[in-house]
Formats: structure tokens, sequence, C-alpha cells
């Protein structure tokens, strides 16, 4: 049988976790039919979920129809919960993603529509709450195909035949003319056999949709069971089975090599680590070795029901335990060699410090908190050793009364956070070299670096241009990995740096007197020394947004955009667009509200960093001092005659041993 995970995505309150409860229900793989008010739905059995009414964590389950096995994945609705959404996309085959007939496309649906397009997920629309006073069919497909995609056709009359859930070449698909038409206008081949006479072809139309050139729409009413059996058999009927990018050294190994990638970590009811994995290639059993660790658990979930099993295979989503080196976002194979964590295009752009009970001790709850990391890794938990105190990265307040919870609940402290402040980033503008030296008595290390600004969005690039004449490959590589794993702050505020390319251009060790750690301070003194050099660069989150507004209003929107540091665009007499600094939207929905008497609408995705509009400003408020900050000192260290010495960062080039 076929094997297909589908995520349910949606805006909150559109019915996301109801439509999935009728999806099981109506296969058979629940007998009870959920309901979120009632509290008893299988996949909000969270308790902080289910107190609130909302989903939080994302949940799998499992149902099968004739020809396909299903792994279901709810998603949260709320925006504050967008990153645990964002995370489950990575492995999706396709998305359904669920419009309210009632309220229509809502912020938070646009943004996953364009996470959707970015991960490359086809996506079938769920229009639902049809049975709602007042829905509209024509007004919500007009607005589905103005504001996502005119690819948006109303499947509501398309007929497969039977041959068509096994991709025959005999299949057939019957529909009204003006819908044929539509769909043949999706796919350039399609049309033209459509304009010479031939009737729609099922592995056109399956390939359309698989391509993301072909988005169908479904009516109906989750909580009722309208229009799920359609749906059914839309989601059984029209994908075409997954491939999966994979590597391209993977099938240099073996064909059916191992691989895997990593959506999310959370804790059994025992406390027991689990990684909850999407196989893309090969299988994987118990006991089986990844890296220097052994599988020692493999669980297929259903809510919060799972079977144990000894193998899991391509197109598995399986829980597996005794992997403590598997982080979130992470793809990996069996020979233990892993990618990247993937980075986020959703992020939080405010940090909150935790503020603990009199008596508590920080640095003792630190290291419990890191287990809240594992499973949201967008937290980026830091201690800051300055002030003894620990600073979490937060989506929004709802996110900071659930993390309130969890904190009690796990660890039973009565955390409070403290007021926001605004996620800085700092980059260069011009290339600057850098150099470090390390050498307290009995210790050696030297360093020299080059520092590259690169586009935005580029993050932290790590080269080697160091010959092996110079410096042994064995140093060489652990200087890279020490570049690579570093956090290095920008000399401006401390915030983290990005957009930088560092390149090892040499290296000197000592044959007696160099040990690992020698090459970690030299190689951290080499970048803070370059960045002392450079023209740093601050830089802010923005959002990318749209505004609309009654025709009376556009006047009053354009000022408070403009005293907000935005850019504009007037796309439309009432449509704004632009981009605005994270900093300075603030509530400006609340105020959007008021004064268009609930008639205005704002959008927002984020747009990534850019440059600072109030640097000064932002500078005279945090008052850094990049050469008191010691934990990531410029200067070097250099010994003589027995006894070791300091040289400042803008004379120790002077004193460097290898050319410079």
């Amino acid at each position: 049988m076929k094997k297909l995970t589908i995520g349910i995505l949606a805006h909150v309150d559109a019915g996301k976790t109801t439509l999935s409860e009728a999806l099981l229900y109506k296969t058979g793989a629940i007998r009870k039919l959920g309901r979120v008010d009632s509290r008893d739905t299988v996949l909000d059995s969270d308790s902080i979920e289910r107190a609130r009414g909302i989903t939080i964590l994302s949940k799998c389950a499992r149902f099968q129809t004739e020809n396909t096995e299903f792994t279901l994945l709810d998603t949260p609705g709320h925006v504050d919960f967008g990153t645990e959404a964002e995370r489950v996309l990575s492995v999706l085959d396709l998305a359904v993603l669920v419009v309210s007939g009632s309220e229509g496309v809502q912020s938070h649906t646009k943004t996953l529509w364009r996470l959707l397009m970015a991960y490359k997920v086809p996506v079938l629309i769920f229009v639902n709450k049809c049975d709602m006073p007042g829905f509209n069919k024509g007004l919500v497909l007009q607005n589905l195909k103005a504001l996502f995609s005119s690819a948006c056709v109303d499947f509501t009359h398309v007929v497969f035949t039977e041959g068509g859930s096994h991709g025959h070449d005999d299949a057939s698909v019957t529909a009204p003319a003006d819908i044929s038409e539509e769909i043949a206008v999706c796919d350039e081949e399609m049309l033209e056999a459509y304009l010479e006479g031939e009737s729609l072809d099922f592995s056109h139309i399956s390939h359309a949709f698989s391509a993301r050139r072909l988005f169908p729409v479904c009516f109906g009413s989750a909580l009722r069971l309208n229009g799920i059996d359609e749906l059914i058999r839309v989601l059984d009927v029209l994908p075409e089975d997954p491939i999966y990018e994979l590597p391209a050294d993977l099938n240099a190994k073996s064909p059916d090599a191992f691989y895997a990638r990593c959506f999310k970590i959370f804790r059994d009811e025992n406390a027991v680590r689990l990684c909850l994995i999407k196989i893309l290639s090969g299988s994987l059993s118990l006991r089986d070795s990844i890296g220097d660790e052994k599988v020692s658990g493999l669980r297929l979930y259903s809510g919060d029901k799972y079977k144990s099993v000894q193998r899991a295979v391509t197109g598995d989503i399986v829980a597996i335990s005794g992997t403590d080196s598997i982080m979130s976002g992470m793809s990996f194979g069996s020979d233990g060699a892993a990618d990247a964590c993937a980075s986020w295009m959703l992020e939080p752009t405010v940090s909150y410090r935790l503020i603990l009970p009199d008596g508590s001790d920080p640095a003792l709850l630190l290291p419990r908190l890191r287990t809240l990391e594992e499973e949201d890794p967008t937290l980026s938990i830091i201690w800051d050793e300055l002030h003894k105190d620990i600073l979490l990265h937060v989506m929004g307040n709802i996110h900071i009364e659930i993390l309130k919870s969890r904190i009690k609940e796990r660890f039973n402290v009565d955390a409070e956070f403290g007021s926001g402040r605004i996620i800085y980033k700092e980059t260069i503008a011009d290339t600057s070299l850098g150099f470090g030296h390390f050498e307290p008595l009995r210790h050696y290390a030297e360093v020299h670096v080059m520092l590259t600004p690169l586009e935005r969005g580029s993050g932290i690039v790590i080269e080697n241009k160091c010959s092996s004449d110079i410096l042994a490959g064995h140093w060489q590589k652990q200087i890279l990995s020490v570049l690579a794993a570093k956090h290095h702050k920008g000399v401006l505020t401390g915030s983290r740096l990005t957009d930088v390319k560092i390149t090892l251009l040499s290296g000197k060790a000592h044959p007696k007197h160099t040990e690992g750690g020698d090459f970690r301070q030299a190689a951290n003194r080499a970048v803070r020394q370059g960045l002392m050099k450079a023209a740093p660069v601050l830089l802010e989150p923005y959002y990318s947004y749209e505004l609309s507004v009654p025709a009376e209003c556009v006047g009053r929107a354009m000022t408070d955009l403009k005293m907000r540091g935005a850019s504009m665009e007037l796309t439309e007499s009432t449509l704004i667009t632009g981009l605005i600094p994270a900093s300075t939207l603030g509530d400006y929905r609340l105020e959007l509200a008021s004064y268009t008497k609930g008639l205005g609408s704002l959008s927002t995705f984020p747009a990534g960093y850019d440059k600072c509009h109030n640097t000064e400003e932002v500078l005279a408020e945090l008052n850094y001092d990049a050469q008191a900050d010691l934990r990531n000192t410029p200067d070097s260290v250099f010994c003589s005659h027995g006894s070791s010495f300091t040289v400042s960062w803008n004379e120790a080039e002077d004193c460097m041993h290898l050319p410079v």
C-alpha cells in the first residue's frame, strides 16, 4: 500500500482538530468522535491543551483507507506555536489546509500558505464550517483564487474511477465542463490535450497536484461529518507515490541506505526522551546503531497510544529512543553523519528574562530548562553570565503563559517573565583579517582568519584555505569545528553574529605544548579581533506586511507606517504592502481595529533581518562594551621568559609568530 504523511494546518479555531477527529472516526481508527469543547479529542490530550481548548503540540495519528496507509500530523493553529507547525512541514507528503467557511482566509492562514509553498508541499484545501449562516461558496472560492492561487479548483463534483485509485493508465476522471477547463488550465500538457478534445487524464491531474500546480478545494462541516467521505476519497486517490530528496552521495553507499529526518523531540510519561523521525530511505531496526548510539526502542504512535515494533521502513513516522545526539531539524544516516539542523522561517523576535522565586538558583534550573529547549529549539535559552540571568526567545503572550505552566508542571517552579526585548543580530560591511594567539605557560596556538560579509539570510559559513604544509590536518579540523560550534557575538551589542563567512587562513601549533583547548581560545580570539576592526552593522528583524483599510483610512494608515519606519507601496487603492521593523509593529493590530472599526486587516510574514532603523538609539540603550566582555575577548596572550602577558587586540598583529 502507498504510505503518505499528511499534515492538518489552519488558523486557530478553523476546525483543524475537529477535522482530524472526523478523518480518524470515518476511517475506523477511533470508535468515538471526540470534540474540542468536550475536551475529549484523541489528539489534544495534553492537560494544558484540554484546559485551554487549543492545540499546542503537534500530534501523530494513523488511519488507513482502501489503498493508503496515512500518518496524520495535527499541528497548532495559534500563531504563537507556528514554529511547532513549521517543523512538521519538512516531513509532509501533502497538507490539508483548513479554511473557515465563515471567517475565510485569515492572517495566519496566509502565513501557513507561504510556508507550504516554501517547503514545496502539495496542498489540498478543505473549507470547513460550510453549515454556518452566511456561508457563500462562490465568495470563498473567489478569495482563495485571489489570495492563494488561480489553480484552487472546486473538486466537489470531480469523480475518479476505481482504476484511478491505483494510478492505472486506463483511469478516467469526470467533472463538469467548467471545472474540467479550470483543471486543464493548471497544467500545460493537460491543457494542450484538453484543447484537442481529449478528456481529462487521471495521471496528469495526479501529477499536477503533486507538483503543486493544482490545489483541489473540498467543502464540508467537520463537526457534522459533512464532506468527510469526499475528502477521504480525494486523499486516497489523488496523490502520487512520494519521492524523497536524498543526499547525492547516499546511493553511492547503497540504494537502500538508511536516511531519516527528525522533526520533534518529546518525552513520554516516564520522561524517556523520544525522537520523532520520518524515514526517507532504507529501514531502521531495533538495536541498529546510529553513529555511536544504539536504537533502544521503536514506537508507532497514534495519539498518546503507541505500538512497539521491531522495524520501521521508508515512509514511516516512528519515535525512537536511545539516541540523545539527534536534535529536531537534523537529517542523519546510520553512519552517524548528520546534516546541520534546519533553520526555520518562523523564529521569535523578542527575548525575555526568566524571573525565579526568591532563593532559587538559576544556574541549577538552567540544565533542566534545556529539556524544554530540545522540544522547542526556537526557545534558544541563553545564560547571561554577567547578570546571572536566563533569557528565552518567545513567540508571544500565549507562548509565555504555556511556558509558565510547563515550568511549573515539570520543575515545580513558579516562574515569571520580565519585559521583552527585541532580538538583534550583527554582521559586518567589509572584509577583515583576524588574528588570535593563545600562549600561557605550557600552552600554544595561533590562528589567522578572514571575515567576509555575506548576503542577508546566509548565516555563518565556515571555509578552509589553510595549507597542510602550515598546520596539520587534525588541528585544522579542530579549529573548523570550534568556529562552527561557537555562537559568535558582534561587537556593537553582543548580539549573535550572522551573514559572515569565516575563512581559516593559517595557524600554528607547538610540537610539545599545544592542547585541544588552545585552538579554541586562539580561534575565538581571532574572530573577535577581526570583528573589532571590521565595519560592524546592527540588524533587526523585519516583517513583510499587507495592510488593507477602508478608503477613508488610507491616509491615517500611511502616516502610522511612516512613523514606524516601514517601507510602503500602495498596490491597490486600499492595500498597502512593504516591510516594517518588528520593534515598531507592537500591538498595531489593536490600534488598527480601533480606528477602522474592525474593517482593517493586517497580515505579516517574517522577512528576515536587515539594517536597524534606529541603530544609535539601540546602542545607547544597550550600552554594550565589547572590550569589557572578557568571555569574548579580542585580546591575545603571549609568553616571554617563562611568564605570560596579554596584548590588546589593536596591538596583537605586530606580535604574531606567523606572517600577517
